[in-house]
């Protein structure tokens, strides 16, 4: 029973399959400090996987025949070649399960990430009936070309090879509304969903800002006012802004090796399968939030936890009266003419997962993106306001941010669960572990839509050949007449 909470802790989480990755590395991996997302046989081994130099593949060929440590590069790993679930049934060394933990062991997950809905329940998002907003496409061949230094290394790559050496399943690059760039990879199409892992949090975030907005909520109030369930917990006494912002004092330890830790709880009330007679824990998500105790004081600082996601989301279900799925449907995906459904998986009471239970598909990302990059106005209406665009922009306290101590993203803060880049060019973005990212560049007018399932979950290992390469793309799209 331990091993199988462990695994549904990895897919609700979206941190790693593996049973001992310390969850409190999911900070890191997004924030792009390095952690293991896999236990080491030794120190040299974590030091080595640490370094990851995995090999480059330009025009989608793989120049070694596997990256350095022994790990598949993009070609090798990808799932078309791997043969994951083909026939009626699939032959057994070829099936992906969701019972026995295959379906988040990498290279198994770079299937995975594209049918979720295949092995886990999950809610709808529905797009509504009306007609997809209208995009168009004009490729721009030059941007394969585009060439930057990777952070750290030294490396010269091109924008094309990147795109191996961050095992993109999908990415979408458009500049003044219009799509520039379009490359699909694996098992991932333009008419299928792909897990939008932590990317989630910045939906979330975004419902809470408009609530606040248009006056259905107080960002304030005391969460323990709306909430009177968690009014004896840690978040009772948080306001809804230390909620959004993640600086709320909360204990809620993700380490694997306590046996103890509050992560264990969580991980076995988001379970979505029958739980043993004789257990007596939470049974949901709402439940475990009930026993979240204090750490800290509130307003002292940026921590990042999905537990405040988890909370904000019942915050705005609570005063809404509606699940975050309908809310994100109706207040973003019908508004904005999503071309097709979303889904989000839920624990066992089907509540939708508000940490990182969104699937989508790439042009809705791109077509969210879009819709933040113009202040919120998008398919001819105004859908978010003006000023939640504005203040998301405006970013979080630097201070705050700075005590997490992420070194990779200095100068960056938090606000409303979007991370601001504070560059020159007033960059920010959605991001979740494995690769996923949705970067907004206004000073460009750009926004760069990514899907990926890297093995490693951690950022560290991506950043460096990703956001220099926003930033070259960004500069190439600049200087065109």
């Amino acid at each position: 029973m331990l091993s199988m909470v462990v695994t549904l802790f990895a897919f609700h989480i979206f941190y790693t399959f593996y049973a001992f990755y310390p969850l409190k590395a999911l900070a890191a991996a997004e924030s792009g400090d390095a952690v293991m997302s896999r236990p080491p046989a030794s120190q040299s081994d974590a030091n080595q996987a640490g370094a990851d130099d995995h090999s480059a593949v330009r025009g989608g060929q793989a120049h070694d025949a596997l990256a350095k440590g022994g790990t598949m590069n993009a070609e090798q790993s990808d799932p078309q070649r791997q043969g994951w679930m083909l026939g009626f049934p699939p032959k057994p060394e070829k099936r992906i399960a969701f019972d026995d933990g295959s379906y988040f062991r990498f290279p198994q997950l770079r299937w995975t990430v594209s049918h979720m809905r295949q092995l886990m329940p999950t809610v709808n998002v529905s797009r509504g009936t009306g007609n997809a907003g209208a995009l168009v496409s004009r490729p721009d061949s030059g941007i394969d070309g585009v060439t930057f230094t990777a952070m750290g290394t030294g490396e010269v790559l091109t924008w094309e090879s990147s795109l191996g050496k961050n095992y993109t399943d999908g990415i979408l690059v458009m500049h003044d509304g219009v799509i520039v760039y379009e490359r699909y990879f694996g098992v991932l199409t333009a008419d299928r969903q792909h897990a939008a892992m932590s990317m989630t949090k910045s939906f979330v975030g975004t419902l809470a800002a408009i609530l606040v907005a248009e006056g259905t909520l107080s960002e304030q109030v005391l969460v323990g006012e709306l909430v009177p369930e968690l009014a004896d917990s840690a978040f009772g006494s948080a306001t809804v802004r230390q909620l959004m912002d993640m600086t709320t004092g909360i204990r809620f330890s993700e380490d694997y090796s306590d046996p103890q830790a509050e992560v264990w709880a969580h991980a076995r009330a988001g379970n979505p399968l029958p739980k043993p007679k004789d257990y007596q824990g939470p049974r949901s998500y709402y439940d475990f939030l009930v026993t979240v105790q204090p750490e800290g004081a509130h307003g002292a600082g940026f921590h990042y936890k999905t537990a405040n996601t988890d909370a904000l989301g019942w915050v705005i279900s609570r005063v809404t009266g509606k699940s975050v799925a309908s809310l994100i449907s109706e207040f973003i995906w019908k508004e904005m003419g999503a071309e097709m459904d979303a889904y989000m998986s839920v624990d066992s009471l089907g509540i939708p997962f508000a940490g990182g239970g969104l699937n989508l598909g790439l042009r809705d990302l791109g077509r969210f993106g879009e819709l933040m990059r113009n202040n919120g106005y998008y398919n001819n209406r105004q859908i978010i306001p003006r000023g939640v665009v504005a203040d998301i922009r405006k970013g979080g306290g630097k201070e705050d941010f700075k005590q997490s101590g992420y070194q990779q993203l200095k100068g960056w803060s938090y606000r409303n669960m979007w991370w601001v880049t504070h560059n020159a060019n007033g960059a920010y973005m959605a991001r979740g572990v494995y690769g996923q990212a949705l970067y907004i560049d206004p000073a460009a007018r750009m926004v760069i839509a990514r899907f990926a399932s890297h093995p490693e979950a951690k950022n560290a290992l991506i950043d460096p050949t990703s956001l220099p390469a926003y930033q070259a793309v960004a500069e190439y799209l600049q200087s065109k007449p």
